[in-house]
């Protein structure tokens, strides 16, 4: 391989890597402390999450036993499928460098995530690592666990219209009404959402199918030379992006919950869409999947993989319980949770019906993954040019409560954020207690890096606690410096509650609905708690997020710093 190449592996590898001990994961919640058997580790993508929690559960109830008799118990992991990469390659990298060994605990003995492109990618990285040893096992070689298929989540009064388009992702590039798409639509703005591709599933083979749909080729026929080419046509694509974000599920819950004029467009999994139509508040629009004539199918497989730290007894254990998820009883709850059976002949069950906006005998033409090398193009060029912009206010308490470990774990945290800001992206650093601070702006440049290294370590804790009014001087501030084609949020990291601010709550309330939600000037508010239940006020905090599309979060000094770089990915 040219060494360019490899050093642009090496480099997307790096910037993955820093989400490794960052990365939201959900672990199964059944583990046992006091087992003292074999423990068989199971490392999966984000949609395959609850399915193999739940599977596992019914799994370990059975008290399996190797052949020998040594009793195992499965554990699982869920991650973004980009985060499931990464750990894994990490894992390799150190075993390669003699910093851990075959057996430690990390390595899992089963893999899945949440599609052929990131399992494609699996293969070419880890064969760079080691060449010609083919750890990872190919596509056809690893079971189908389940599928579901990328769709466009939409309410019923586009639905039909966009059923009725030829090319969905093609008329996305110049439209920016649903009228401009169908002559019957509402003249509702085109307001697009779907996960970061650098760390999502969803993501990613949305970026492809993107590719795909402007190029009028094939993915496997895809070059390097098609990405440059085609860049500004998914550069237009991505400018009616209202946010990204690292969870496919949540896009599609927010979506619901905030309406078509925080997002009117979604680019989720089938089984997002049956999600979202399962827990309906009073009052909310049901949603409907839109297949497009030709799409992913998101096939979650079990890969087990044909290396070192894959002993003989953890092959033997991952094999029985592939089997088992591959059974008809345990295929049934990947079908309750609205996925699509991986064995042939069980039955879909109740959820796949228009009840909940899906159709049970959709068809469509199944995609295959482009060349590695593609793919790795397709994310830079993401990165570094058709990503939408983004502006992001940093709002930072430093009053006195921040005292202790809190301020030190803050300012590693928001170091790691700009050190891994991207060309796309840039924030304004605000520090409060009594006072209110002057912005300092800082981007991906080494100049800015110094600047954003300089405000950190200026941060000293004292003084009371403005944080309304800081919220309030962050949205003007942002107002005042708007730009085109640009994400505007506003971060809000607070250990306290308000004991200071010239405004009460309601007052920010009342300011803060007139931040443009309906519009394109639109400035969503994020908000951090940081420290123990009872020393800020998570009500208010809630409040402050929830009127502007974005969302509450709960940090410690352990959490902080994977909480902010799954925010980061947000924007």
């Amino acid at each position: 391989m040219p060494f360019k190449s490899r050093r642009l592996i090496a480099g997307l590898v790096a910037v993955y890597s820093i989400f490794l001990i960052t990365a939201c994961a959900r672990t199964s919640g059944h583990e046992d402390n006091n087992f003292t058997g074999l423990k068989v580790k199971v490392l999966v993508g984000s949609a395959l999450g609850d399915f193999c929690n739940k599977a596992a559960q019914k799994y370990n109830s059975t008290q399996p036993k190797l052949d020998n008799g040594t009793p195992f118990r499965i554990e699982c992991e869920a991650h973004g499928s980009g985060d499931v990469v990464t750990k894994v390659l990490t894992l390799a990298t150190q075993l390669k460098n003699g910093t851990v060994q075959a057996n430690a605990p990390d390595f899992p003995s089963i893999v899945s995530v949440d599609g052929d492109i990131y399992h494609s990618q699996l293969i070419y990285r880890m064969n760079q690592l080691f060449p010609g040893q083919k750890y990872i096992p190919e596509i056809v070689d690893s079971p189908l666990l389940a599928y579901s298929p990328m769709v466009f989540m939409v309410q019923a009064n586009v639905a039909d219209g966009l059923r009725k388009t030829p090319d969905l992702y093609n008329a996305l590039v110049t439209a920016k009404t649903h009228r401009d798409i169908d002559p019957t639509a509402p003249p509702q703005p085109i307001h697009y959402v779907h996960t970061a591709p650098t760390r999502s599933n969803s993501g990613l083979q949305t970026l492809v199918a993107q590719y795909v749909s402007v190029s009028l080729k094939r993915p496997e026929q895809l070059t390097t030379a098609d990405v440059q080419q085609f860049q500004p046509q998914i550069q237009q694509i991505q400018s009616k992006i209202t946010r990204y974000g690292v969870s496919t599920n949540s896009l599609a819950k927010a979506m619901v919950k905030n309406g078509p004029f925080w997002a009117s467009m979604a680019s989720v999994y089938e089984s997002s869409v049956i999600a979202a139509n399962s827990h309906l508040q009073p009052g909310q629009q049901r949603f409907e999947a839109v297949y497009p004539k030709a799409t992913f199918t998101s096939n979650m497989r079990a890969i087990l993989p044909n290396a070192p730290w894959v002993s003989a007894d953890e092959k033997e254990a991952a094999e029985k319980f592939i089997a088992d998820l591959r059974s008809p009883e345990t295929q049934k709850i990947a079908t309750d949770l609205g996925l699509r059976p991986g064995t042939p002949g069980v039955s879909l069950g109740t959820k796949f019906s228009q009840e909940f906006g899906v159709n049970p005998q959709a068809k469509y033409d199944s995609l295959r993954p482009p060349q590695p090398e593609v793919v790795e193009a397709m994310l830079k060029s993401w990165q570094e040019v058709a990503k939408k912009a983004s502006l992001v206010v940093v709002v930072v308490d430093s009053s006195g409560s921040m005292a202790g470990e809190k301020l030190p774990a803050a300012q590693n945290t928001l170091n790691n954020y700009i050190n891994n800001l991207g060309p796309k992206e840039q924030i304004a650093l605000i520090d409060f207690d009594s006072e209110i601070r002057p912005p300092v702006l800082v981007d991906g440049t080494p100049q800015g890096k110094e600047r954003g290294l300089q405000f950190l370590s200026g941060l000293t804790a004292g003084g009371d606690t403005k944080l309304y009014d800081a919220a309030l001087n962050a949205r003007n501030w942002l107002q005042q410096n708007l730009r085109q084609n640009t994400i505007h949020a506003v971060l809000i990291l607070t250990d306290g509650k308000d004991t200071s601010s010239q405004i009460a709550l309601e007052q920010l309330a009342q300011e803060l609905q007139k931040s443009g939600f309906n519009s394109d000037r639109r400035i969503g508010f994020f908000t951090v708690g940081y420290g123990n239940e009872g020393e800020f006020d998570a009500d208010a905090l809630k409040k402050i997020a929830e009127l502007n599309g974005g969302y509450y979060s709960k940090g410690d000094p352990e959490t902080i710093s994977r909480l902010i770089a799954d925010l980061q990915v947000e924007f």
